[in-house]
């Protein structure tokens, strides 16, 4: 891993929207390391935040974890004139994926779009919990997941938890996918690959997105934490001089 830069970066950790995704826990998860690597870290509860120019002109990395959720029209121009700045942005599942679902601008930003997840088990047999809707599935690097910063030394990984369907576009650089299975109860007809590690360019800012992060213990597998941590070090903007 990077050493801790010898100038403090700022680091704004956004988090909020739906408690099952364990936007504190999962957030406060990832301070110490931040803290380690020299970085400041400041944390607000609500993406209102965006929308003040002065402070998003001195943050340098946004760790977002807002499921669903709204964002004003004030808070999504801040986000991505920030991002166009060059402020770097790494988030996992629906705190990045499936936030602000009525503005088709966020999506863009992203790339990426949470639209289903699949349950293990027939409808016949849900119960209302959470795991209804866990898999058991594979996240595959890609050619280029298995060169690039983000995903260095992650091999192909294994999870139980939920696997996300998504709806995205091929300007992302995709470093890992998931393969969706067909049951006989399923609408599809065949399986279905989608990406599960991507990262976009966004004027000079970089994005890093990670499907995989439902909840604690997946954020701390570690194969998903070393995604999230080496992204959030090659998505920082560099030190300023």
């Amino acid at each position: 891993m990077t050493s801790a830069a010898s100038t403090s970066r700022q680091a704004l950790i956004v988090r909020g929207g739906w408690d099952g995704h364990m936007p504190v826990e999962t957030t406060d998860f990832f301070r110490p390391f931040l803290e380690e690597h020299g970085f400041t870290v400041s944390v607000e509860e609500s993406p209102d935040v965006y929308a003040d120019s002065e402070r998003m002109a001195g943050v340098d990395l946004i760790v977002q974890v807002v499921t669903m959720s709204t964002i004003s029209k004030e808070a999504l121009a801040g986000l991505i004139g920030a991002v166009r700045a060059g402020t770097g942005m790494v988030g996992w599942h629906g705190g990045i994926a499936d936030s602000y679902r009525d503005s088709a601008d966020y999506l863009q930003l992203i790339g990426g779009q949470f639209a289903h997840h699949a349950s293990r088990n027939p409808p016949a047999q849900a119960t209302g919990e959470q795991a209804d809707n866990y898999e058991d599935y594979t996240v595959e690097l890609t050619d280029l997941g298995r060169t690039h910063p983000v995903t260095a030394g992650v091999d192909d990984f294994d999870l139980t938890t939920e696997q996300y369907w998504v709806l995205s576009d091929d300007y992302n650089q995709v470093l890992a996918t998931t393969t969706q299975a067909k049951r006989d109860w399923d609408a599809w007809d065949r399986p279905v690959t989608f990406p599960a590690v991507w990262t976009r360019q966004w004027g000079d800012g970089r994005i890093v997105v990670s499907t995989p992060g439902h909840r604690l213990e997946i954020v701390q597998h570690p194969s998903v934490r070393t995604i999230i941590e080496q992204g959030m070090l090659w998505a920082a903007r560099p030190v300023r001089d």
